[in-house]
């Protein structure tokens, strides 16, 4: 991604955090971090995201979603010091569609990004509009996705350490190279 992307992908980000009326400090907008994770299409399949507090017991972030864009399928596996990463996500702004391990929906609202479907599994189906939470406990498959206005979800978790996230889809690089 080059540098006038990144900085577009920044400022729509920013526009939503202001939407769902998330007050973030300059220093927090600086450090927004734009995920790719790896595959070089940010509108369909990225994430971007601020961390406000990550320590050895609990982590805070705020999640931004292009219009459509998605979070791709993984997990938080067992790790040396607990059974995986369990998290809540609250919806903040637009609708988010959860996708996490159990019976597949009838009539799925949204699918995985075009050509890559083969590396999504799980369709058991959550939708969250702004209020609502759901909670994802460790070692569970789940993969997110926003619908037409975008979204904005707080994120409360147990330690956040995303090189250790296994993702379904091989080619991705959660942490860049």
């Amino acid at each position: 991604m080059n540098l006038q992307e990144l900085e577009r992908v920044k400022d729509k980000s920013l526009e939503l955090f202001d939407k769902a009326n998330i007050i973030l400090t300059e220093e927090e907008k600086n450090g927004l971090e734009v995920a790719d994770f790896g595959l070089n299409k940010i509108e369909d399949t990225g994430l971007q995201l601020i961390t406000y507090v990550n320590t050895d017991l609990v982590c805070a972030k705020e999640l931004a979603l292009l219009p459509y864009q998605t979070c791709p399928e993984h997990k938080h596996p067992k790790r040396d010091f607990d059974e995986g990463k369990e998290e809540t996500f609250r919806c903040r702004y637009g609708t988010v569609y959860l996708y996490v391990e159990g019976e597949e929906a009838k009539n799925r609202t949204m699918n995985p990004p075009q050509g890559d479907e083969e590396y999504y599994t799980v369709f058991n189906e959550i939708i969250l509009q702004p209020g609502e939470q759901y909670t994802i406990y460790p070692n569970t498959l789940h993969w997110f996705k926003a619908g037409s206005e975008g979204a904005v979800v707080s994120e409360f978790s147990t330690r956040s350490t995303d090189e250790s996230d296994v993702f379904t889809d091989p080619r991705i690089k959660r942490i860049p190279e």
